[in-house]
């Protein structure tokens, strides 16, 4: 195996993306009919001699931002961002390890009380998360609202990670981009500025989502938004309207349960048909 994979991953995928692809004329005395590396690097905002160095691997510690920056300008899919990360962690050496003196790894275990508050929330949705939006826990209500959305798909379900890389967030929220500036912001207010962990999740985010994320995370800090209404298109129950309020809970640990109440009336009906737990109990609560 190659010790220069980044570099030859990034010469593969200039090669096999026209200009014509990404806007660019081609223009005469072409020998190839992938990118010129000076095209690349303006696409990408980075200096030509920089490219130079990454692709021969003589500069072998990118930042997320870059990756990031290649990624969009590559046109890479999901798959191919994930590879970008993982061949840059790997060229580098810098596999992540939090110092000894960083904050303590998001609290993933449940106290028994806040289950059982849980269970006396049904059937509302709700759900607890830790400072990175690690779903950690949820009801009945929440689990037949949220899987079929693939919200609690893998062993490790993160609503974060969720909302900027599975393409099926933007069909969820039809107002995709509001959600992304609550969520941005709220990470930003649960989560110290070094926090090696945040940090982790934010370089992942950055390479995998590309600007949508980095354009959020980079901007000035917003207030953090812990109550409000999301329209959420399910594929079973339709169009809804839902209400949140978020509950903190006061143990240090930067937990919250986020609980979703009926927006409107037909939101309230739709919800009894969807969990068919007590139905009429979840009245709506706005206009």
């Amino acid at each position: 195996m190659s010790d220069n994979e980044l570099g030859a991953f990034l010469r593969s995928r200039r090669d096999a993306i026209t200009p014509a692809e990404v806007g660019l004329p081609a223009g005469p005395r072409r020998r190839a009919p992938g990118l010129r590396r000076a095209e690349l690097a303006i696409l990408a905002g980075v200096s030509v001699d920089y490219l130079t160095r990454l692709e021969q691997g003589r500069d072998r510690h990118p930042s997320a931002q870059v990756l990031g920056a290649l990624a969009e300008a590559l046109q890479l899919s999901a798959a191919e961002r994930v590879l970008l990360r993982n061949l840059a962690k790997t060229t580098s050496g810098d596999f992540y390890c939090p110092a000894l003196e960083a904050p303590p790894a998001p609290a993933a275990t449940v106290r028994p009380t806040v289950r059982a508050l849980l269970a006396r929330l049904e059937p509302a949705p709700a759900v607890l998360v830790n400072r990175l939006g690690d779903a950690l826990a949820w009801t009945t209500g929440y689990e037949l609202l949220a899987e079929p959305l693939g919200l609690l798909a893998g062993d490790a379900p993160n609503l974060v990670r969720y909302h900027f890389t599975d393409p099926r967030a933007r069909a969820t929220y039809p107002d995709w981009h509001v959600v992304a500036d609550a969520l941005v912001a709220n990470l930003k207010l649960d989560s110290g500025p070094d926090d090696q962990h945040l940090a982790a999740l934010a370089d992942e985010l950055t390479v995998l989502a590309g600007a949508s994320f980095a354009s959020r995370w980079t901007a000035s800090a917003m207030p953090a938004v812990r109550a409000g209404v999301d329209r959420v298109v399910h594929p079973e129950a339709g169009e809804l309207r839902l209400a949140y309020e978020t509950l903190d809970l006061s143990d240090g640990l930067h937990q919250r349960i986020l609980v979703y109440l009926p927006g409107d009336e037909p939101t309230s009906s739709a919800l009894d048909r969807l969990t068919g737990l007590r139905p009429g109990s979840l009245h709506a609560v706005a206009g």
